[in-house]
């Protein structure tokens, strides 16, 4: 990385450090949304617990599954599951245990959704403890003394019955797993790896892993402003015909299935669209124009999928080979104010929920005395640009009906930080994992926001 470029970096990231650092004291002299939901966090045994993206799932048997991320080289995530018949929560296990590890850099986080099928849950487990390498968070190459490197992130298997947990295959070049999705027609998994993007292909049924090779340019373990690229998030499975799609930094749109040679891209379509802004796809700092997250929906046949930092919902159709957008699924103050979010590479809590409706938890400016509170202009890394209110939003698909239900806050009054996972129980309620202040100390646990 040239000097200047690196000075610049470093800026950055110091300044989006000092405003995490603000970000701790939860309650502001801020005025109050009309609309507000209450929401109850709890707490799992994990003081050390920090942010967790994506990783929380309801499964069949109507309990919540979810994981806290570790920061510790020493200390692996931890499984955790909620019962909301009886408002309990029981510990699983310990992610580096699970999976047979000892000696190494920790499993610390999971950054994926739990995926069901025949009676096990599959997900898979990624690293949480960095080495800092010219301003940026690396995958260690110097490990802590008297401990091996990372030895790659794992494809992982739970037994809802019996409660054994199994490895099923590694990770290749030692990176850890950050996006995975699940054919659970034909009993396929995909995964990104972090940080340079190798797409993976776990076969379930023959139990053989394939390397693929990388997704894009050499991912975020490339040179800022030459070959780096922020990874894809979230894939997306056409059951019709197994094909899976992901996106890339510079818009476009690649699919691949098994039996072909390496991921093609699509032709005729991207997401170089003026509604999602303009993007320098070889800089830090956002998601470019890669979608944030995206579901497959059966009874239209196609995708449904968010931009990040414009929060704009839209409809891809693999086979017209068409993006459309449908709305501004932001929050109501977010819609008003005409920015875009605070958190720049956006929001991963959005799902295809009950009634063919999408939840999403997303961001909301905070006003006080009526003027709209300013964050940074530039961040590094994904990171807030300043403090938010959290918005539950509601998209009924049939009806195209968009609903921002309120802002979010517990009891004592602060409310939800660092939100990016997203479940939803039998009765309807939301869970999420986010932050708060337990003992004097934020830490990130279960949080469960009770819908009217």
């Amino acid at each position: 990385m040239k000097t200047s470029k690196l000075l610049s970096f470093l800026f950055v990231f110091v300044m989006s450090l000092m405003f995490i650092s603000a970000l701790s004291s939860q309650s502001v002299a801020a005025d109050k949304p009309s609309a507000t939901l209450a929401a109850k966090h709890y707490y799992s045994g994990f003081p050390d617990a920090h942010d967790t993206y994506n990783a929380i799932s309801a499964a069949s048997d109507g309990k919540i599954y979810y994981v806290l991320s570790s920061e510790k080289h020493d200390v692996g995530g931890k499984f955790y599951v909620y019962d909301p018949a009886t408002d309990q929560t029981k510990f699983i296990a310990d992610l580096s245990e699970a999976v047979g590890e000892k000696g190494s850099i920790a499993q610390g986080k999971s950054h994926v959704e739990f995926y069901e099928y025949k009676g096990k849950l599959y997900f898979a487990t990624h690293v949480g403890f960095y080495e800092i390498i010219n301003g940026a968070e690396c995958l260690p190459v110097n490990p802590p003394a008297g401990f091996k490197l990372y030895t790659g992130g794992h494809f992982v298997s739970y037994d809802m019955t019996s409660g054994k947990i199994e490895s099923l295959a590694l990770a290749p070049h030692g990176e850890g797993i950050l996006t995975m999705t699940m054919d659970k027609q034909r009993g396929h998994l995909y995964g990104i790896t972090w940080p340079k993007g190798y797409l993976v292909h776990y076969d379930v049924n023959t139990k053989q892993l394939k390397d693929l090779g990388l997704v894009n340019g050499a991912g975020e373990g490339g040179v800022i402003g030459k070959d780096y690229r922020v990874i894809c998030r979230s894939m997306v499975v056409d059951p019709r015909d197994g094909n899976v799609y992901y996106s890339t930094a510079e818009g476009d749109i690649f699919f691949y299935k098994p039996g072909m040679s390496k991921p093609e891209k699509l032709v005729d379509v991207d997401l170089r669209l003026d509604y999602f802004g303009s993007y320098d796809f070889t800089g830090a700092g956002s998601m470019a124009y890669n979608w944030r997250k995206i579901f497959w929906y059966e009874p239209e046949g196609v995708a449904y999928g968010v931009h990040g930092n414009s929060g704009y919902l839209f409809r891809f159709d693999p086979k017209a080979k068409k993006v459309e957008i449908v709305e501004r699924i932001t929050s109501e103050p977010s819609r008003k104010s005409g920015m875009f979010d605070q958190f720049s590479y956006g929001y991963l809590g959005y799902m295809l929920g009950k009634n063919d409706t999408i939840y999403y938890l997303t961001g909301g400016p905070i006003y006080i005395d009526g003027k709209r509170v300013k964050g940074l202009d530039t961040v590094a890394m994904g990171m807030a640009r300043g403090k938010e209110h959290l918005h539950l939003v509601t998209y009924n698909i049939p009806k195209k009906e968009y609903k921002d239900l309120g802002a979010v806050f517990y009891a004592n009054g602060d409310f939800p930080i660092y939100v990016n996972s997203i479940a939803q129980d039998k009765a309807g309620n939301v869970y999420t994992l986010a932050r708060f202040l337990r003992d004097g100390k934020e830490i990130a646990d279960l949080v469960k926001i009770t819908v009217p």
